[in-house]
């Protein structure tokens, strides 16, 4: 006696189907294609979590060094002097702060310069 599989299968394939949706050509419509990709996808989606940590890390340092450029330090030496004087400011409230509140970000050269 042979076993179908029946709602089983079909439960299965609308799980893929549908993480597949919104994908171009085969890969949303065929369940092999569409298996293939989303399994490729959420690869994908597991690294750029991580990835997206060093992206901002990144960024935050870029939108500092632009920042300190205009008081004559560059941002190694910035974030040097904050050491020295036991300033602990993360990377990202250093950027907050030079893009939001430049008269803060400027007291905070201030201090750490004299």
């Amino acid at each position: 006696m042979r076993v179908k599989t029946g709602y089983i299968r079909r439960r299965k394939h609308k799980k893929i189907k549908k993480m597949a949706r919104g994908y171009f050509g085969q890969k949303h419509s065929s369940f092999k294609r569409a298996k293939e990709q989303v399994f490729k996808s959420l690869q994908y989606a597991f690294a750029h979590r991580r990835k997206k940590k060093g992206d901002f890390r990144r960024l935050w340092i870029i939108r500092i060094n632009a920042a300190i450029r205009n008081y004559g330090l560059n941002y190694s030496k910035f974030i040097h002097l904050l050491q020295e004087k036991n300033v602990h400011l993360s990377r990202k409230m250093l950027a907050e702060l030079a893009v939001r509140d430049k008269s803060s970000f400027e007291e905070l050269v201030k201090q750490v310069t004299s």
